[in-house]
């Protein structure tokens, strides 16, 4: 289909019109040209504010990195680290619903948990007392984050075993495990009641950013030790023991730690190391060595130990932490 041409001419009132709308196409052009230079220094001027952010973000680490290294001069038994980010899981904080991102980072400067198969840990999963098996790990604090959808939320980071990392990354159930256990021990020091119902991100290691924690090397210790020049060598025995809980009934108050160490005939050659959920005792020269972790959070301050060099039994008392 074909349309007609037409000519078309301005009249004198559209030219009378047109000029007087011409100056205020100007000023329109004009005040566009305005906005924009207004448009390009707002620009400018946010970037200068985020350059100027990231400088204060920048400065900040570098006084936490230095205060932290300062801490850890006056606590010769701690350890500054960086760990690496391994894993995001992404939860709900209850009853409030609130979203709760846990970090499970590694790094090799975090002591391993007890070799476990994955049939000891299906036994240990059905068993009526799970908590026997413990896996040493650091709780970070709290921090503030930003979701993607611009809202206030809390990240934690929690910090194991490099090796017990990998482990768990190659097979579901050990992840799963080590999942349970993260939440368990962020609910324990913070009182949280965290949702089972999580999520492992996919597309990020790390929610935030990679933060410095400060970790014992050396447990507290509550009797005064002997200096050790040597490590226990591979003549020391594992001494027997047991593990005692008080009440027997209701919730535990006291965790009694009874070793027999015969043959050793003073607590002079006696070294003790009390964690808060972890003990260790030497007895020297190389004779008895035991080193293992236990179900349940303890008071080192308060703990109290007693050797009886008649039965040649050391009796460690720990109070339970009350949650």
């Amino acid at each position: 289909m074909l349309y007609g041409l037409e000519t078309v001419a301005l009249t004198k009132r559209q030219v009378a019109e047109l000029e007087v709308a011409e100056p205020r196409y100007r000023m329109h052009r004009t005040i566009q040209t305005g906005q924009r230079a207004a448009a390009m220094a707002a620009d400018s001027s946010l970037l200068n504010s985020e350059l100027e952010l990231q400088k204060q973000e920048q400065l900040y680490q570098q006084l936490l990195f230095e205060t932290m290294g300062k801490m850890q001069a006056n606590m010769p038994d701690s350890r500054l680290i960086r760990p690496q980010p391994g894993l995001c899981v992404k939860t709900l904080r209850q009853p409030d619903k609130g979203k709760v991102f846990v970090n499970i980072c590694q790094s090799a400067s975090v002591p391993p948990p007890p070799e476990l198969s994955q049939e000891e840990l299906v036994e240990l999963l059905r068993s009526e007392d799970p908590t026997g098996y413990r896996v040493p790990m650091s709780l970070g604090e709290p921090h503030t984050e930003i979701d993607n959808s611009s809202q206030s939320c809390t990240a934690y980071d929690v910090v194991i075993n490099h090796e017990f990392f990998q482990k768990c990354q190659a097979d579901s159930l050990f992840q799963q495990f080590l999942i349970m256990v993260s939440l368990e021990g962020l609910e324990n020091k913070y009182s949280l009641e965290l949702s089972r119902d999580c999520k492992i991100l996919k597309n990020r290691k790390f929610f935030g950013c990679v933060g410095e924690q400060n970790i014992r090397t050396k447990s507290r210790p509550v009797i005064q030790e002997l200096p050790s020049r040597e490590n226990p060598s591979t003549t020391s025995k594992r001494p027997a023991f047991s593990l005692l809980v008080e009440p027997p009934v209701g919730d535990p108050e006291y965790l009694v730690a009874e070793i027999q160490l015969p043959g050793v005939r003073s607590s002079r050659a006696l070294v003790l190391d009390v964690g808060e959920d972890r003990l260790v005792v030497t007895a020297r020269p190389d004779l008895f060595h035991l080193d293992i972790f236990h179900p349940f959070l303890v008071e080192q301050e308060r703990s109290v130990a007693q050797y009886n060099t008649d039965t040649q039994i050391l009796t460690v008392t720990m109070p339970v932490v009350t949650s």
